[in-house]
């Protein structure tokens, strides 16, 4: 198995972070927005990728591994190989773990859908770890913590109220490729960094693959799209493909209704998340 562009090839200079001044920066958000609103735990999906595993060493470095806690969720397609690299990551930081498998339940509600297809199934597999991410945070006075990346969500490439959810997310202005390279500082298992993206949602599922670009184009040009604001005639220019960028700035825009809070319909002189706006610590 190959290593992602992002640490097989030079990364593009404009998408190089200084990872200790970044890992600095996220614990630090992590530790005040979790407590600063009488939290000190939190809860996470750990898939046994990238994102994930990041994610739970800086919640375990911010908050202490006693507060850590990663559910471990496979369904019974899931690849052996995502469970084993979740519990490696368990093992090194010392955080708590519990492992549910999710088949029956899933099972149990497609018996009536049969023909229902893999995209279907697959947003149905992320919502319900999300209801038992959010159960268990209730059980454990914990906060939902959050693993998608820039690059993701800003493709749409998540499932809303599955995947995308989360009380917080700390690597969620990081693109896939910096992602990589905080995950290689921070030690992340390499055989983790360096496996191919997929959200095994099926039997040989890649991300790559289903997006039909690599990450490392995709975060070239989502970086001048919406960092820089280029227009589509500038990125052509930059020598971008016509199709490339038509397509990303397709995904982009058609899915702007999955970062955004559900759009309330305006009656009064102040209208939640319109005119009613404060930061989360309000009243604090």
């Amino acid at each position: 198995m190959s290593a992602p562009a992002s640490l097989s090839e030079p990364v593009f200079p404009s998408l190089r972070i200084n990872p200790e001044l970044v890992r600095g920066i996220l614990v630090g958000f992590i530790r005040n927005e979790v407590r600063k609103v009488g939290f000190e735990r939190v809860v996470l999906g750990l898939s046994g990728g990238v994102d994930s595993s990041l994610v739970a060493t800086l919640a375990a470095e911010a908050l202490g591994a006693d507060n850590v806690l990663a559910l471990i969720m496979p369904y019974k397609t899931s690849d052996p190989k995502s469970k084993s690299d979740a519990l490696q990551v368990v093992q090194q930081l010392g955080i708590h773990h519990l492992e549910i498998d999710i088949s029956p339940q899933i099972d149990a509600y497609f018996a009536r859908f049969p023909d229902a297809d893999q995209k279907r199934r697959g947003n149905k597999m992320a919502r319900e770890r999300m209801t038992i991410l959010y159960d268990q945070s209730w059980g454990w006075r914990a906060l939902v913590i959050g693993t998608s990346n820039k690059t993701e969500l800003l493709l749409g490439y998540g499932t809303i109220y599955g995947d995308m959810a989360s009380a917080i997310n700390p690597v969620g202005d990081l693109y896939k490729t910096q992602l990589w390279q905080l995950a290689d500082a921070v030690g992340v298992p390499t055989s983790i960094v360096q496996k191919a993206p997929s959200a095994d949602l099926w039997a040989g599922q890649s991300d790559e693959t289903e997006l039909g670009f690599q990450y490392r184009m995709i975060d070239q040009l989502l970086y001048y799209l919406v960092d820089r604001r280029y227009s589509v005639e500038e990125l052509k220019r930059l020598g971008f493909d016509e199709a490339f960028i038509v397509d990303i700035v397709r995904r982009v825009r058609d899915n702007q209704y999955k970062r955004r809070l559900p759009v309330i319909a305006k009656l009064s002189s102040r209208t939640i998340d319109r005119d009613f706006r404060y930061p989360r610590d309000w009243g604090h």
